[in-house]
């Protein structure tokens, strides 16, 4: 087996390129919170600094609320929901409101796209073909199921036919508390709010507090739509603190929450002193297997972007890779010609099909990982290493030989680091595909539609994807096994989730 070498570009390549006025804009604002439809100050002044991760630098900041904000918030909210302003609006004007904000959005792409590739260092290229897109189609689809959620009509078994009248309705949930992630900022914003909103709900938004910049330009937009005064709310702030105070505020119904396990735990645990209805989308370690009877030509770089598309910070990216074994040094060699096209840039350079990790703690995780596998044994096929450069870096990642009881095949990385074992036979992929304690998403590649099913039964993930990875889409529900965390979102079952069943039985 021979392996590709890394390419270390000059350090001009690593240059950012320069802001638009638009996004200067939004960087000079003061912090501020958005409660209420108005933006408002932090009651203690503490604030949080947003760097460029294409940099390291410092570029805005951003208010740290503290617990009395949170209260505000979720009394705005609290207030907007029990009034019925928004939950009581006939449905086709809530589909219509939601729709508005999705057009706004659609009309500031440009923006959004610039922003959050500053935020979080993802390529402009990139966000402006995914995310963007991606945001306004969750919220377009979220809205059309605000006059399609309802009811049923139920005739009880025990009792004479025409003595009662009986039926369940689906009632909005109340105040949601939504905390999101630093991966897909604005996506995931709307991915949250959207079926919430559609069903009555008002929201307290809490994006990551490494990426808050589009969230923030959400609220201006959340304004402009005609959204009522406190059904939407943004607060950003560090997790352990405002999050931790969200989540725990007895004026909160429901939490959804994307993240890291480690902290879903921690937020699962908090919620149950007061019973509070929980959605948790959390990490995966997802394998990608690869049957002997493909073109690895072809799969190759579709395996490759499953790892190192976002620079590998995906909790479905395709990090575990089962290629058989009569296959295995083709797919390795293909894999590593194809991390060419995956060479980190700046994220604002047009050419760039990869940027920085998000941020200093991210990089040196990353490293602590790789370096990890190879001090157990791994060997590394491409990559290993960060460039030299200002910003938050790491090269496309290859580790081979590796075993599984090693940190780097059995703990969710977040980067481009992609884990290669071989198989023999498809019981025994199967079991190996399953030895961990995630469950999010898996890649099957195989021309045999018999294999391909049998693998999608047995191997236990909410998602399992049939040659292509990471397919997402906002009718298709989403979520995991395991401690991949619980429930669902997307589709019929995300809006669900955000209503209460109630039974109705009237004598007659």
């Amino acid at each position: 087996m021979t392996s590709a070498p890394t390419v270390s570009p000059s350090n001009d390549v690593f240059t950012q390129r320069a802001y638009s006025a638009s996004a200067k804009s939004v960087l000079a604002r003061k912090p501020a919170l958005f409660i209420n439809n108005e933006w408002v100050q932090s009651t203690h002044g503490a604030t949080i600094a947003v760097e460029d991760p294409s940099t390291g630098k410092e570029v805005a900041r951003i208010a740290d609320a503290s617990e009395a904000d949170v209260n505000r918030a979720v009394e705005a909210a609290r207030n907007a929901f029990d009034d019925g302003r928004w939950s009581h609006l006939p449905p086709s004007q809530r589909e219509r409101t939601i729709n508005k904000l999705a057009d706004l959005i659609e009309a500031h792409a440009a923006e959004f796209a610039e922003l959050e590739a500053i935020d979080n260092g993802k390529p402009i290229g990139m966000a402006a073909v995914v995310d963007i897109p991606g945001a306004i189609g969750h919220l377009r689809y979220m809205a059309g199921w605000a006059s399609k959620l309802g009811g049923e009509l139920m005739e009880p078994q025990g009792l004479p036919r025409g003595t009662v009248f009986s039926y369940v309705s689906r009632d909005p949930i109340g105040v949601a508390a939504q905390i999101v992630p630093w991966n897909f900022p604005l996506l995931m914003a709307t991915l949250k709010i959207s079926p919430a909103l559609a069903a009555g709900c008002t929201v307290v938004l809490k994006p990551a507090e490494q990426t808050s910049l589009t969230a923030l330009r959400l609220a201006d937009l959340v304004a402009e739509a005609g959204f009522p005064p406190g059904v939407v709310n943004v607060i950003t702030g560090n997790g352990h603190t405002t999050g931790d105070y969200l989540v725990k505020h007895p004026g909160i119904d429901k939490i959804a929450f994307t993240g890291s396990t480690e902290v879903g735990k921690i937020i699962n645990r908090n919620a149950t002193e007061t019973l509070k209805r929980v959605t948790l989308e959390l990490g995966g370690k997802s394998p990608v297997v690869v049957m002997p009877d493909v073109n690895v030509a072809e799969v190759a770089p579709n395996a490759a972007g499953a790892i190192f598309f976002n620079s590998g910070q995906v909790c479905i990216a395709g990090s575990r890779l089962f290629a058989h074994r009569s296959i295995f040094d083709k797919m390795i060699e293909g894999i590593s010609q194809a991390a060419s096209f995956w060479q980190p840039r700046p994220s604002l350079d047009p050419q760039a099909h990869m940027g920085p990790l998000v941020s200093k703690e991210q990089l040196d995780r990353v490293m602590g990982y790789i370096e990890a596998g190879k001090k157990d044994g791994a060997t590394v096929a491409i990559g290993g290493d960060a460039p030299s450069a200002n910003g938050y870096y790491v090269n496309p990642t290859v580790l081979v030989n590796v075993k599984p009881n090693m940190s780097v095949v059995r703990e969710e990385i977040f980067g481009p680091v992609v884990v290669a074992q071989r198989f023999d036979d498809l019981d025994e992929v199967a079991k190996m595909a399953n030895d961990t304690c995630y469950g999010l998403g898996a890649g099957v590649w195989t021309r045999d539609v018999s294999a391909m099913h049998r693998l999608a039964s047995k191997i236990k993930a909410g998602t399992v994807w049939g040659n292509c990875h990471a397919i997402i889409d906002p009718a298709l529900p989403f979520g995991g096994f395991k401690q991949s965390g619980f429930g669902r979102e997307q589709g019929k079952q995300g809006i669900e989730a955000y209503t209460e069943l109630k039974t109705v039985i009237i004598k007659l």
